[in-house]
């Protein structure tokens, strides 16, 4: 796909992933639709890219805005729903280990609701992340729900082909707004600290994983795949 012309609507578009995603879209000449929950969060933009409130987990506001902007040739959701449930999960309180699933439930709502307007060729992009497949210690919500997303995604790809593409980019562990630190000294020795066993002994930035997302965007011949962008840690 030449996305030059073509229109994108990226939920989570205002900060991290997402947002450097919106950015190589619009600079590619792409028209963008930024949403987040609180869009006066993103900073400056550039030209081509425009923003709108929407929480996805809101099936109702999702299908209204898309009602609003569509048709679309371009979907991406980056947005990470609820919170993140952590530690063992024999353990775990289980409203924290179901909120964790609030970022499967609003994928499906972009997903189920975005298709039905999106022009012939379009293409749908999803992201997972590394615990899916990597299964660390204290991680289970998040390996599950990765999980469940790259299944989701590797299922209805036979249902929606070939008209729409649908994939999924999983990143490792990224330096992005999510690990907000006051300390930037620790926050550095973390993620060092977390990094140092994998084959690319860093964190990735959001640019190295927009650019995966761009890959499964403009390549017609991708479809139900998932994309590493982990620095080599499911290797590790």
């Amino acid at each position: 796909m030449n996305v030059s012309g073509k229109k994108a609507v990226v939920f989570g578009g205002t900060s991290g992933i997402g947002l450097a995603a919106a950015k190589m879209l619009a600079q590619e000449g792409a028209s963008v639709v930024a949403i987040s929950r609180d869009p006066s969060k993103s900073g400056p933009l550039p030209a081509g890219v425009t923003t709108k409130s929407c929480d996805v987990r809101d099936a109702a506001a999702v299908e209204a805005l898309l009602n609003e902007i569509g048709p679309i040739d371009i979907l991406v959701s980056a947005a990470t729903g609820g919170k993140r449930a952590i530690g063992p999960f024999v353990e775990m309180d289980m409203d924290g280990f179901k909120g964790s699933f609030e970022k499967l439930w609003g994928y499906a709502n972009v997903v189920r609701l975005g298709a039905s307007h999106m022009n012939d060729g379009g293409s749908i992009t999803l992201l997972s992340g590394s615990p899916a497949r990597k299964f660390p210690e204290n991680l289970s919500a998040l390996s599950s729900v990765g999980g469940a997303v790259e299944a989701l995604v590797r299922a209805v790809a036979k249902e929606i082909a070939p008209r729409i593409r649908i994939n999924v980019v999983s990143p490792g562990l990224i330096d992005t707004p999510m690990h907000v630190q006051g300390d930037e000294a620790k926050r550095a020795e973390n993620f060092n600290n977390m990094t140092k066993g994998n084959l690319i002994p860093r964190a990735g930035t959001a640019d190295e994983v927009a650019q995966g997302v761009m890959f499964v965007i403009k390549n017609d011949f991708v479809t139900g795949t998932i994309i590493d962008v982990d620095g080599g840690s499911l290797l590790s």
